[in-house]
C-alpha cells in the first residue's frame, strides 16, 4: 500500500492504517476504511484506497475471533517467527558436509526459539474457535436457537 502513495505522505498512510487496524468493532474499521478511501481520493492517489478493497476481507477477519487473541493477531507473523532464528545462522549450517549434521542443527536452533515464541492469550478459547463458536468483533455469539432454548429450560425451571 506504502508504495502507491508519494514517500511525502507515507506516514500520514500508515496513521490511516494503524487507526483502522486498531478500530474497536468492524463497523468501525468500515467506517474508518471509507474516510482512508476518501482521502486517497482527494490526495490524487486513489489507487491506494483501491487496492485497500481488495485485501478487506483478510485485513479485517480477526473481528471473527475471540478479543483476547486480536493482540497475537495482529502483532505477530506465526510463519516468519520460527525461521528469523534459523535465518541468522544458515551461514553455520553450509559448513556441514552432511545434510543430516545440518538438519540436525536447524532442529535444535528451532526447538531453542520456540522457548521464546509468545503464548497466546486465553488458550482455552481456540477449542471453541475450532468446534466452531462465532463471534462478532470479538464476543461470542450464541445461536439463536440455543438462546430460546435456554428461555424455555428456565421457564420451566424458574
Amino acid at each position: 500500500m506504502l508504495d502507491r502513495v508519494p514517500q511525502k505522505k507515507q506516514a500520514q498512510v500508515t496513521v490511516w492504517l494503524r487507526e483502522l487496524m486498531y478500530a474497536p468493532t468492524r463497523e468501525k474499521a468500515v467506517e474508518q476504511k471509507g474516510k482512508f478511501q476518501l482521502w486517497c481520493e482527494g490526495q490524487g492517489f486513489g489507487e491506494a484506497g483501491r487496492l485497500l478493497e481488495e485485501d478487506w476481507e483478510r485485513l479485517v477477519a480477526y473481528y471473527d475471533l475471540p478479543k483476547d487473541h486480536w493482540k497475537h493477531l495482529r502483532t505477530t507473523n506465526p510463519v516468519e517467527s520460527p525461521f528469523a532464528a534459523v535465518r541468522l545462522r544458515t551461514t553455520a549450517a553450509k559448513r556441514y558436509k552432511r545434510v543430516e549434521n545440518a538438519s540436525a542443527m536447524i532442529w535444535k536452533l528451532l526447538l531453542a526459539a520456540e522457548q521464546t515464541f509468545r503464548k497466546v492469550n486465553a488458550p482455552e478459547l481456540m477449542a471453541k474457535v475450532a468446534a466452531g463458536a462465532t463471534y462478532v468483533n470479538g464476543i461470542r455469539r450464541w445461536p439463536q436457537a440455543t438462546q430460546d432454548q435456554a428461555a424455555q429450560v428456565c421457564l420451566h425451571t424458574c
